[in-house]
């Protein structure tokens, strides 16, 4: 077998681990937190939101750090760096026993971060070119897969074994992805930064064809996360004012919220392959249209199925969007800085994930929860607009030899 398709194995499992582990904690981390002694309703709505928050953040500052060092270093070694300090660092969470201590450790955790940026940095390097957008579709879609199973998992296993043994088995899968990382994973080829060469971030930016367009990309992965996110914390209420007779509402909430994640994992291949042969940017655009005219349809849905059809629809656009601004990204940097742009993009990417749930909570509180997706609707066209016009106006300049137009 090919080095790049072992390599993308290998990063595939990588992937799916990390994206369990990010989201394992979602469905007892309240319970977690009351455990270690806050039990007032309000401080554990406080502390189970800042706690969960806090990873993302940090990771978004110090995503750019590590994706300099591995322009420098290599991949592997950066994805040898997360898995590990991740495992050890959930590890630690299982012995904690305040808060605070549970707050610092998802902070370091935050610092772990980086093998899902790295990843996708090595398979752009090493992947052919024409099958760049599937491999990075590949990526994409173990990352989804583990959102998904993560908390499922985390339920299923903190009834059966208990809330501490989720992060001993979480751990467990961390050092298996250390071990297929390092005995498996070959970075051939792969052109190092040296220390002294090293650019500044306005010149990382000076380096490329279409800077402006960059930065349009950054902000289309900002609004991908946001508008995943900014439903997230009114969809079972969203749901129970739909049905409000309906007994189980909390396992068809969770369907609900589970479903675009399943026709993400089944289109993102083959939507990879069709950006491959008609380009990405198509495909990019096409996605955030059908995205917005989704979320308008969503604000005036009237039953729990109308909502779960629409969000399973949605899953098709996101299986889309994430592998098209990844291939793009690749396709107008330089080896040079694909580590740094990976890296500022990933940061973006968290900042959606924080951003969302915000905006969705306080739009619900003001208008309501129709008014949630209605508002989406408007940022993502805001941003459609704004990058079709970028994307158009970047390609009537001349392009510098060696980029693609």
């Amino acid at each position: 077998m090919e080095s790049w398709k072992v390599n993308l194995i290998s990063v595939w499992f990588g992937c799916l681990f990390t994206g369990l582990a990010i989201s394992q904690i979602i469905p007892f981390l309240p319970l977690y937190v009351e455990q270690l002694g806050v039990t007032d309703p309000s401080a554990l709505t406080l502390w189970s939101g800042l706690i969960f928050s806090i990873t993302f953040l940090v990771s978004a500052i110090v995503s750019p750090m590590w994706g300099s060092l591995a322009d420098r270093k290599g991949r592997k070694l950066m994805l040898l760096r997360a898995s590990l300090g991740m495992g050890i660092i959930i590890l630690l969470q299982a012995f904690v026993t305040s808060v605070w201590q549970l707050l610092a450790l998802r902070a370091l955790m935050g610092l772990t971060s980086g093998y899902i940026p790295n990843a996708m940095a090595l398979m752009a390097g090493q992947a052919p070119r024409e099958r760049s957008g599937w491999a990075l579709s590949m990526v994409t879609t173990a990352q989804i897969c583990g959102v998904i199973m993560g908390p499922l998992m985390g339920g299923l296993l903190a009834d059966w074994v208990g809330l501490r043994a989720v992060f001993l088995i979480t751990s467990a899968l961390l050092v298996v992805s250390f071990l297929i990382t390092l005995f498996l994973i070959k970075e051939n080829g792969q052109p190092r930064v040296k220390k002294e060469n090293k650019l500044s971030g306005s010149m990382v930016f000076h380096t490329l064809s279409r800077p402006g367009l960059m930065i349009s990309l950054f902000s289309t992965t900002l609004v991908i996360q946001l508008c995943n996110g900014s439903v997230s914390p009114i969809l079972t209420l969203f749901v129970r004012e739909l049905e409000p007779n309906m007994q189980n509402i909390a396992f068809i909430s969770g369907v609900v919220a589970a479903i675009p994640g399943i026709s993400a994992l089944l289109s993102a291949p083959t939507l990879g392959k069709l950006g491959d042969r008609i380009g990405a940017q198509r495909i990019l655009f096409a996605a955030l249209i059908f995205s917005v005219l989704l979320f308008v349809a969503m604000s005036w849905a009237n039953s729990s199925v109308e909502l779960g059809i629409l969000r399973f629809l949605l899953g098709f656009a996101d299986g889309a969007m994430v592998p098209a601004v990844q291939t793009l990204l690749l396709r107008y940097s330089s080896d040079q800085v694909t580590g740094r742009i990976f890296g500022y993009n990933q940061s973006f990417m968290y900042l959606g994930n924080v951003v969302g749930p915000l905006m969705g909570s306080g739009i619900s509180a003001i208008g309501g929860f129709r008014w949630v997706f209605a508002a989406t609707a408007l940022v993502v066209l805001i941003n459609s607009v704004q990058l079709i016009w970028v994307y158009r106006k970047s390609a009537l300049r001349k392009i510098t030899p060696g980029s693609s137009p």
